[in-house]
């Protein structure tokens, strides 16, 4: 009899599930004519605010240009420095790059792999304009450590919650702690759309100002452009359908949270494995749950043999070709680059079934 096949994960039980109001909501934008920067977005920008407790949201094109759009609002760019965390997706980094300033990588705690507070100190300079902490893996970075030096130091801290949608940190949302914070709607995230989008939150309004106009040819008013700007709407269908998942997006992250328990539970005690570690402050969302082990790549194509998908969330630090001494720079992010390893979460199945298929191969793996 063949093995059960267990996907990495099942992006579209969303639709299935939420299908009959979602296609309400894409026809309803397709019969209302109205398709750019129209009352979905404004809508979704209004309800998206009121969920993570901020006072203002600007609905934009991804999330990689909603932290340029933050940078360039804050005039940073050639010959600034932000503070980056060494272990993230590039995005982070390529959205400092942009702005034409440049990202200084910091390197991350070695249990909750986000950026270590305890480096940031050491690595500002007077060159320095912003900090991005990332909510790596839907888990809150050490806010109040970052915010703390950012503060002494006069710098801005964006919130990289691009896989943090309803996280929270000391049981604020994240979205709504650092000076400003920028979201991605990838499709494959807690709350994704069904193509690009994403968004950013403040409560600062003068900022809101200026991303509006940046991210629609630096034009407040039709064809007076005051501004050097960019095309980064977020559109009417997108917005329409985030409304329709927003409301479904606390009740998927509690599967999210059945699922990593199923792991943390299943594989505890196991030295070959090291489980994610959840600071007392933090209440992740789970949008990937990975592990760390010595024998990564073997045990990877021993549960790929047995039909498991799994993925490797990130196989390297960004920009390593630039940073050719990365293992000196940032150490314990190179080796958890060589480490790490995602296991799948499927929202439409929390019977324990196919998880439990995941956590008996790997205890097998080890007898």
């Amino acid at each position: 009899m063949a093995e059960m096949k267990i996907p990495f994960f099942d992006i579209d039980v969303t639709y299935r599930e939420l299908k009959p109001e979602i296609d309400e909501a894409i026809q309803r934008v397709l019969n209302s004519g109205s398709y750019i920067l129209g009352k979905e977005v404004e809508a979704f920008e209004r309800e998206f605010a009121e969920y993570c407790g901020a006072k203002y949201c600007i609905g934009v094109s991804n999330g990689l240009d909603a932290l340029h759009l933050i940078l360039r609002a804050w005039e940073i760019g050639e010959g600034d420095e932000v503070l980056v965390p060494a272990h993230t997706f590039i995005a982070t980094w390529l959205a400092v790059s942009n702005t034409g300033a440049k990202p200084i990588p910091v390197d991350i705690d070695k249990n909750t792999y986000n950026i270590n507070p305890k480096l940031i100190e050491q690595a500002i300079t007077s060159k320095t304009k912003a900090i991005i902490p990332v909510h790596l893996y839907g888990q809150s970075a050490d806010m109040d450590s970052i915010l703390s030096i950012a503060h002494k130091y006069g710098i801005r801290v964006i919130e990289d919650a691009a896989q943090a949608q309803g996280a929270k940190y000391k049981k604020m949302k994240c979205g709504n702690i650092g000076d400003a914070a920028a979201f991605s709607f990838y499709p494959a995230k807690n709350l994704g759309a069904f193509g690009d989008a994403g968004a950013v939150t403040t409560n600062d309004m003068s900022l809101t100002e200026n991303i509006k106009m940046l991210q629609n040819y630096g034009s407040k008013e039709k064809y007076i452009h005051t501004k050097l700007g960019f095309n980064n709407r977020l559109d009417e269908l997108q917005a329409a359908i985030l409304r329709v998942k927003l409301k479904f997006l606390d009740d998927w992250n509690s599967r999210r949270e059945i699922i990593a328990n199923y792991y943390l539970n299943g594989l505890n005690g196991i030295d070959e494995y090291k489980l994610p570690f959840v600071p007392e402050w933090a209440d992740p969302v789970w949008h990937l749950f990975v592990i760390k082990t010595h024998q990564r790549d073997v045990i990877q194509e021993y549960l790929q043999n047995k039909n498991i998908q799994t993925a490797i969330h990130y196989p390297h630090l960004p920009y390593k070709n630039i940073f050719t001494n990365s293992s000196k720079v940032s150490p314990i992010a190179n080796n958890f680059t060589n480490e790490c390893l995602s296991l799948p979460i499927l929202l439409s199945d929390i019977n324990k079934e196919k998880t439990s298929i995941v956590i008996n191969a790997l205890r097998r793996f080890i007898v």
